[in-house]
């Protein structure tokens, strides 16, 4: 059954690409930080970053239609906005496969701007340079210090089996992430058309 649940959340790029020039009430939701939308998104999506739509979930749904896709980088966290909505009624939100480098790769228009690495890549490099950095110092200054290798790959399989990323949203609030304002619920949710009655 859980299986059947995926199948229809999930949307691949050209079918979202058909549906930007079929319907008109389409609403596309971009979950990811001010800076990775700045950075490149889909032309015409709304930025709702998903700490803000947690927070704000009611009075996002008031504003959503029938039809909604949640986009990010990947599709974790459009997946879990895609839950959070379905906790307050809307059922019918998909979620983008392959986030929105695999829609601009499909041919999808999207809008760029600034490039920045995106906050997948910041994790992963973080990450590999705190274990190389914690094998190396224990190697040269104290065995002890291996440990910090273990930490990272203890937190790397408790955000897998999470779906979570403290490491994630610990770098989302460093200064270079913070180059695009961040949007305030009042902006975000009011820059979406209201719902179709």
């Amino acid at each position: 059954m859980a299986s059947k649940t995926s199948t229809v959340t999930a949307l691949d790029a050209q079918t979202l690409r058909e549906w930007l020039d079929q319907h008109e009430d389409l609403i596309v939701i971009d979950v990811r930080s001010a800076a990775e939308f700045e950075t490149m998104h889909i032309r015409g999506s709304y930025n709702v970053p998903l700490p803000l739509l947690s927070e704000h979930t009611d009075e996002l749904a008031e504003r959503l239609g029938a039809r909604v896709v949640l986009v990010c980088q990947s599709g974790v966290r459009a997946e879990q906005a895609r839950q959070r909505l379905g906790t307050v009624g809307i059922g019918s939100a998909r979620v983008l496969t392959g986030g929105v480098p695999g829609f601009a790769a499909a041919g999808g228009d999207v809008v760029r701007s600034a490039q920045h690495w995106d906050l997948e890549r910041q994790v992963r490099m973080a990450a590999g340079t705190l274990v190389v950095g914690g094998l190396l110092a224990g190697k040269f200054v104290s065995p002890k210090l291996r440990l910090l290798a273990g930490a990272i790959g203890t937190g790397l399989t408790f955000s897998a089996a999470t779906n979570t990323c403290a490491m994630g949203k610990a770098l989302s609030k460093m200064p270079w992430n913070k180059t695009a304002a961040e949007p305030t619920a009042k902006s975000a949710i009011g820059q979406l058309p209201a719902a179709s009655a």
